[in-house]
């Protein structure tokens, strides 16, 4: 069976999931927020690969816990200081009486939302800035299935291939896409803020670290060589790939962690390097279990033809 993408060629042609995004560019700002909405609860997983992750409500989202799921999942600007963002998403869920109820009430509820940060403060030359709290409210305000993709919402301030210093860099964004088989889907929305360089199918790198001539300077080889990693020592944390994968395929949360770690394991052969001591890599999955799958094998082959395209649309786009 040939695979297809959707009308949206994005992470909403799955029923059901919706995007929302808001940035800041106004001086200081280049920074920016993204809400990945699934009304109602959806079935949720995550793989973090990266050694300095900034995260909310990832560990209720291991299997073993009792968590049911979430009802939409922030990717945002700002480190530490915009997870702020989760708490006004968690407002305008909690309005609209979304999340797992805990009393009689209309609106007793708690909404899951777990959240994830890129570390964009200054990394494009600009004042230090971030997401305002009530940023996330606004991101779910304009949630729909059409969106922007490029240098937009959590993409706004990102860039990659900073290993070789940050005079050397490139920018880069948000992307998206989605593959479909039959009725399953499979959507992927990703953001890159990585240390590394992005390649094509073929290896060959298409957004990086340029030297004086020009030409890239290829970073896995640079540092492997002994190169000096990142110029100043003061930013090496300030790295981060994040992603989503929504699908409409019925899987467990087993079998959907295991989607989450087929899109980290994509992510890593378009990267290079991925998942470092100093990068924040976080993949979320995210199920509304609307249809059957002919195998969980088959979400996880879905995600990796997805997630190489929204990864080179990220860039592109940017």
């Amino acid at each position: 069976m040939t695979t297809t993408p959707g009308p949206q060629n994005a992470i909403t042609d799955v029923p059901g999931v919706l995007v929302g995004q808001v940035q800041r560019v106004d001086p200081p700002y280049l920074t920016g927020t993204t809400v990945v909405h699934v009304p109602g609860t959806a079935v949720a997983a995550v793989d973090v690969r990266g050694g300095a992750p900034g995260t909310r409500e990832t560990d209720l989202l291991d299997p073993v816990n009792s968590n049911p799921g979430a009802n939409a999942v922030v990717l945002t600007g700002g480190s530490a200081y915009g997870l702020d963002t989760a708490g006004s998403v968690m407002r305008w869920l909690e309005e609209r009486a979304e999340g797992v109820r805990v009393g009689p009430g209309e609106r007793d509820v708690v909404p899951i939302v777990p959240t994830a940060v890129i570390f964009d403060l200054g990394n494009s030359g600009k004042p230090v800035g971030w997401p305002g709290p009530d940023d996330g409210y606004r991101a779910c305000e304009a949630a729909g299935e059409e969106f922007a993709e490029g240098a937009i919402g959590v993409g706004s301030g990102a860039t990659v291939g900073k290993a070789a210093g940050i005079d050397k860099m490139w920018p880069a964004g948000l992307g998206t896409w989605a593959e479909r088989a039959g009725d399953v889907v499979v959507g992927v929305l990703a953001v890159l803020n990585a240390v590394g360089d992005v390649r094509d199918g073929r290896g060959e790198i298409i957004a990086g670290a340029r030297g004086a001539d020009g030409k890239f300077i290829d970073s896995l080889r640079f540092l492997a060589n002994g190169g000096a990693p990142f110029g100043d020592p003061e930013r090496l944390t300030r790295n981060t790939t994040l992603a989503v994968i929504a699908t409409n395929a019925v899987l467990d949360r087993v079998q959907l962690e295991a989607v989450a770690q087929a899109g980290s394991d994509a992510l890593a052969r378009r990267i290079t390097p991925y998942g470092t001591l100093y990068d924040g890599d976080v993949v979320f999955a995210v199920s509304t279990a609307a249809v059957p799958a002919k195998s969980p094998l088959q979400v996880e082959a879905l995600t990796a033809l997805a997630v190489p395209t929204a990864i080179e649309r990220s860039v592109r786009r940017a």
